[in-house]
């Protein structure tokens, strides 16, 4: 079968940090913490952990003056390139911008007068920083609730292009945008309108998405129908939970479009009554177990002589399940047997041992 290979549309590339967004870049990965700001142990410790499993760009709030001076002290101490989140006081934005911020997420439209947010973009562009423009519809200008009665994509796109207009006329072109809705098809449409109008990166998010589990179901949903379109140069999963867990939604998203790999891929039966072994179970702690690697795997765990030999096939490791014994596979062939007390236990080794050959055979590149 043909590989399906997405195929992406062309927008500018910029730096935040270390990182580029556009122009063909891979798509990155984001989050953002929800410790105090002030609290600088704590929001640096989570800036780690996130970076740990997979986030290649972290947005702290900073909301305040005191905010802005702690985020001097969290700043030296990360390593992961970091977006302030500011609105109304520009020179909050100023104070971060000359504290070494690699993007300020602003809306140039509530920043204030003209001349408060070119002292902005004089900054930004002096340091060769971008700027982020968020939209949400949950903060659309009252003049636009009021043309349009309630928020919907054309009221959003025409927002966005307000503030695209005062950065293009400060000379300004350095920045990536978000347009974003807690609806999937107002989302999804904005983003798609917004595309066809403007060249540089799109950051892409189902805004205030909900729980973890119905979070995650709205996001894939909506960004998976963007990013299918080759729209979106960075995600945000936003989840009311663990910001790690948006960092491991992100990751499963473009794995499952074959956009970008990073750890274990898990492929599973749904188990049913041919399986011959607790497919579930097996699965949960595989995952729990595996989830500190970051090279690329594929493991396939089926519970029947039905699909797992296929699967098996075309996987680093794989298992089909069997009496008395499982089979398992290598590189898409059939290896040992083991029986169920040891099935864990061998396909944790398998695993542990190819990514660690990928590990150093990157070392050695």
């Amino acid at each position: 079968m043909k590989e399906q290979i997405i195929q992406r549309k062309k927008t500018k590339k910029i730096w935040v940090g270390d990182v580029p967004v556009g122009g063909g870049a891979p798509i990155s990965v984001q989050s953002m913490t929800n410790t105090e700001t002030t609290d600088t142990e704590s929001t640096i410790k989570q800036i780690n952990d996130l970076e740990d499993a997979g986030a290649d760009i972290v947005r702290v709030s900073v909301p305040t003056m005191d905010a802005a001076e702690a985020f001097r002290e969290i700043k030296r101490a990360s390593n992961i390139p970091l977006v302030s989140d500011i609105h109304f006081d520009y020179k909050i934005a100023l104070k971060v911008l000359e504290y070494g911020v690699d993007c300020v997420r602003i809306n140039p439209g509530n920043i204030g007068s003209e001349n408060k947010i070119k002292d902005v973009i004089t900054s930004a562009k002096d340091k060769d920083i971008p700027i982020r423009v968020g939209v949400n519809a949950g903060s659309l200008e009252k003049d636009l609730q009021m043309k349009y009665g309630e928020p919907n994509a054309d009221a959003l796109v025409e927002s966005a292009m307000r503030h695209v207009e005062i950065l293009v006329k400060n000379n300004y072109e350095n920045f990536k945008l978000s347009i974003k809705s807690s609806d999937i098809f107002m989302a999804v449409e904005s983003y798609e309108k917004i595309s066809e109008l403007i060249e540089q990166p799109l950051h892409l998010g189902i805004t205030e998405s909900g729980s973890l589990k119905t979070g995650t179901v709205k996001s894939s949903i909506g960004l998976g129908q963007l990013l299918m379109q080759g729209i979106g140069d960075t995600i945000r999963v936003s989840l009311a939970s663990d910001p790690i867990d948006e960092i491991k939604v992100g990751w499963e998203m473009l794995k499952s479009l074959k956009i970008r790999s990073r750890g274990v891929k898990i492929v599973a039966c749904p188990s049913c009554s041919r399986q011959n072994f607790q497919v579930i179970d097996t699965v949960n702690k595989l995952e729990n177990e595996l989830s500190e690697l970051k090279e690329e795997v594929t493991l396939a765990v089926i519970g029947c002589y039905v699909n797992g030999p296929g699967e098996s096939k075309v996987a680093d490791v794989g298992v089909t399940g069997a009496t008395p014994k499982h089979l398992i596979y290598l590189n898409g062939k059939p290896a040992y047997k083991v029986e169920t007390k040891d099935l864990e236990k061998a396909l944790i080794k398998e695993v542990v041992e190819i990514a660690e050959k990928k590990r150093n055979t990157i070392v050695k590149q």
